[in-house]
């Protein structure tokens, strides 16, 4: 299993409370980071949203390419996975953008390609939002024209979103053929073209059961087309880790008492733009990408039992959530992390004698 986390860019992740201690700052991000490269994560996700979709469009948040970049320059190892949303970007200049932070990391940069569900933020931001399997047909042309532009000396397309004569695109990025495109999707259509165009797949959070069919599904899909199999499966998870399981029970009861506010603001779009596979609900909309619903709140022992599960499903990755993040992501690197592994080993000893 390898271990990310979510990059507080929106000032946390709870959608009923207000003031999580985590500012949606650079200052705070760059020391994020950072000291997740000490803790040993491997990887960051920072989602790409112009408006606040956590607290409400009218606070704060950071954008997402510009922070990549300049993270990039201030870490070593750390994988940098952007989120890119075709409807809001230039294909050939995100090309070029994307082998140029490539570079500055050092082969560290990926992008998650998100095909986007918030209609009223594609109105203000002046975005293309159209429906949803249309944003599917965009997003094909879209990386098909990445690829082109990283792979090829000079690229000609002529689609019916894009159009280019031929470009050139140097330096190519340092990942060869292409930095690892993940992307996430429940519809059917959305499937078919991650199974197609993409290199790994990363789900909201469910169930082991749910993830081992999601998974299983997925590599039937891949290999109907005869591409190699997929780098990496992963799910968004959120964490509650505590001695006892009375301090778990009162942390998520704090943490999902609904309150009415603009943080909610996107929870129609999100629920109707999109084919979800699962009901979600309100109580499962308190906390980002469906957090709650794997379970790993508990004790240290239960939430590495709990991802022992998932690492038996077929998961490789974990895309996690703390609050406040400093704090809960070092007790975790510290109580979870080495008894996973301690775990792992003993249960490979017991099977071998």
């Amino acid at each position: 299993m390898k271990y990310g986390f979510w990059l507080p860019i929106f000032g946390g992740w709870l959608r009923n409370v207000e003031d999580e201690k985590m500012p949606p700052t650079y200052a705070y991000a760059k020391e994020v980071i950072q000291k997740a490269e000490e803790w040993g994560y491997d990887t960051t996700l920072i989602a790409e949203l112009y408006l606040n979709d956590i607290k409400g469009p009218e606070h704060d948040s950071l954008e997402a390419w510009t922070t990549a970049a300049a993270l990039a320059a201030v870490t070593e190892k750390i994988e940098i996975m952007t989120a890119v949303r075709p409807g809001f970007h230039n294909p050939a200049v995100t090309a070029k953008m994307a082998a140029n932070i490539d570079h500055i990391s050092n082969g560290r940069f990926t992008l998650n390609v998100v095909s986007a569900w918030w209609e009223e933020e594609a109105r203000q931001y002046g975005g293309i939002f159209t429906e949803h399997d249309a944003r599917y047909d965009r997003t094909e042309e879209f990386i098909e024209v990445l690829k082109g532009l990283w792979e090829k000396e000079t690229f000609t397309y002529q689609g019916r979103f894009y159009d280019l004569m031929n470009a050139r695109l140097s330096p190519k990025p340092v990942q060869k053929p292409n930095p690892i495109l993940y992307a996430g999707g429940e519809s059917p259509r959305g499937k078919e073209t991650i199974a197609e165009h993409c290199d790994a797949y990363v789900m909201h959070g469910g169930t082991a059961d749910e993830i081992k069919t999601k998974i299983d599904g997925m590599k039937q899909l891949r290999a109907a087309r005869g591409k190699e199999p997929f780098q990496s499966f992963g799910m968004a998870a959120y964490i509650i880790c505590r001695d006892t399981e009375e301090e778990v029970q009162q942390e998520l009861k704090r943490i999902t008492d609904v309150k009415e506010s603009s943080a909610y603001a996107g929870y129609k779009d999100f629920t109707t733009k999109s084919q979800l596979e699962q009901k979600l609900e309100l109580y499962d909309y308190s906390v980002s990408n469906r957090g709650l619903r794997p379970n790993l709140i508990g004790t240290p022992e239960q939430i590495a039992d709990k991802i022992l599960e998932y690492e038996e499903a077929g998961l490789d990755l974990l895309l996690l959530q703390f609050s406040p993040q400093l704090e809960e992501m070092e007790r975790f690197s510290l109580q979870v992390m080495p008894l996973v592994e301690k775990k792992r080993k003993e249960s490979t000893f017991s099977s071998l004698t």
